[in-house]
């Protein structure tokens, strides 16, 4: 752990309660790895207009740390205000999955959460690759929509999903400003990526654990491969859900496909 500075802002330092209590200590080091780096940065931060907003910064690390099993790295949040969770991938304006067309009108509109969708039914075998719009979405939304038992139907069933099989669903940047590219902002805070990685290390070495598996989703994501620590960590990567081709992903649809993530929990 880093050693603790007295500058951070009593704003940003407030919001790590919201984490679980497992989380607190590697938060603050990371937040002072930031300071560390460039002394202005969380001042300026603390000061800006960013997302996500309601306190949802560290939404992510509501997931206890004895319970992640996956750490999915996206770029950052989505840059509206309604889609911005603090949880990565989850667009906090999509409710329903499904429509009478197919996927609903939300879903599609979150073209990443969309191809992942697509991916997961290519994975089920519900959907043929190069076949994934039109008649046959139609079919299996109206299918999922009749086995509301069986199959999830909202977003928030997906996260619930994800959770259970212990992803820690993190942005490589845990911020997005409308004036500030989000490679500037990924630089920012990869010490504190560096930190957090390096708490799960630990800790999984305390327990006798096997680390989490890393899943590198982009560009933002994957420099992160420059960080020593990573190294030490397994790793699945692709290229970022809102390419087409990430629909056919044999390795996303290997990982994602034994879990299974279409199908209600018990």
């Amino acid at each position: 752990m880093t050693t603790p500075t007295t500058s951070l802002p009593a704003d940003l330092l407030s919001l790590i309660q919201t984490a679980d209590p497992s989380w607190h200590n590697a938060l603050r080091a990371g937040l002072d790895a930031i300071a560390k780096a460039d002394p202005a940065y969380l001042g300026v931060l603390a000061q800006d207009h960013y997302l996500p907003t309601e306190g949802r910064l560290f939404a992510a690390f509501k997931q206890p740390m004895d319970k992640v099993r996956y750490v999915l790295v996206g770029e950052g949040p989505y840059p509206r205000a309604a889609s911005a969770t603090g949880v990565c991938f989850m667009d906090g304006a999509v409710g329903s999955l499904w429509s009478d067309k197919g996927l609903s009108k939300q879903v599609n509109r979150a073209t990443s959460l969309r191809n992942f969708m697509k991916m997961l039914l290519v994975a089920d075998g519900a959907l043929q690759a190069g076949n994934t719009s039109g008649d046959a979405l139609a079919g299996i939304s109206t299918q999922a929509q009749a086995d509301a038992q069986g199959t999830i139907q909202t977003l928030a069933d997906l996260q619930d999903n994800l959770t259970a099989h212990g992803f820690l669903l993190l942005n490589a940047s845990l911020v997005f400003r409308e004036h500030v590219a989000p490679a500037k902002d990924g630089k920012a805070w990869k010490p504190f990526f560096e930190t957090v990685l390096r708490a799960m290390a630990d800790h999984a070495q305390a327990r006798g654990a096997a680390l989490p598996t890393l899943i590198l989703w982009g560009k933002i994501a994957e420099q992160l491969h420059s960080l020593p620590l990573v190294e030490r960590f397994p790793r699945e990567v692709a290229e970022h859900p809102y390419n087409l081709s990430f629909i056919e992903h044999s390795g996303m649809q290997k990982l994602f496909g034994e879990m299974k993530l279409l199908r209600k929990r018990a």
